[in-house]
C-alpha cells in the first residue's frame, strides 16, 4: 500500500464486502446516493463499479469526478468511507472491446464465473455499460482502528 491515507482497518472492511453506497454530487451540489456492487483492487488502490451510462451517478461523475463510497458491516457498528476521484471507461460498444473485458474481470471479482459469457458480453453492449474506477485518496470511519 503506497498511500498512507488509506487505513488498513478501513481497507479490511472495504475488502470484506462487495456492497456499498456511492455518493456523487448533483448539479446543485447536493449528494446523490446509489446502492452499488463493487470490487476493490488493492494493488491499484481503486474501487471498480459497473454502471449504465444514462444513470445519475455517471452524469454526476462526468461533471464532477469527486465521489465517496460508504461501506458498513451488516450490524452497522463498523463503517468506513473511501474518498476518491472517478475515471470512467468508454461505454461498451463491441462484445470484445476493452470495456467489456474489464466488466468481465469486475463480474468475476464480485460474483465468480458467469453461466453464459457470450450472453453477458451482448448484454454489456446493449445496456451501454461502463466501468467507474474510483481512485482512492483517503479513508476514514469507525472500522475498528
Amino acid at each position: 500500500m503506497s498511500n498512507p491515507n488509506l487505513h488498513p482497518a478501513d481497507l479490511e472492511l472495504l475488502t470484506s464486502t462487495h456492497l456499498g453506497v456511492l455518493i456523487t454530487l448533483k448539479r446543485d451540489g447536493r449528494p446523490q446516493s446509489s446502492n452499488i456492487a463493487y470490487a476493490y483492487d488493492a494493488a491499484a488502490e481503486i474501487v471498480r463499479i459497473s454502471s449504465t451510462s444514462p444513470t445519475a451517478k455517471v452524469k454526476n461523475l462526468l461533471r464532477d469526478p469527486r465521489a465517496n463510497l460508504h461501506v458498513m458491516r451488516p450490524d452497522g457498528w463498523a463503517w468506513m468511507v473511501a474518498e476518491g476521484n472517478a475515471v470512467l471507461t468508454p461505454v461498451a460498444t463491441d462484445p470484445h472491446d476493452a470495456t467489456v473485458e474489464e466488466l468481465i474481470d469486475l463480474f468475476r471479482a464480485i460474483q465468480g464465473e458467469h453461466s453464459d459469457w457470450d450472453d453477458y458480453r451482448r448484454a454489456m453492449v446493449e445496456d451501454q455499460r461502463l466501468v467507474v474506477r474510483l481512485e482512492l485518496i483517503r479513508t476514514y470511519g469507525s472500522a475498528g482502528r
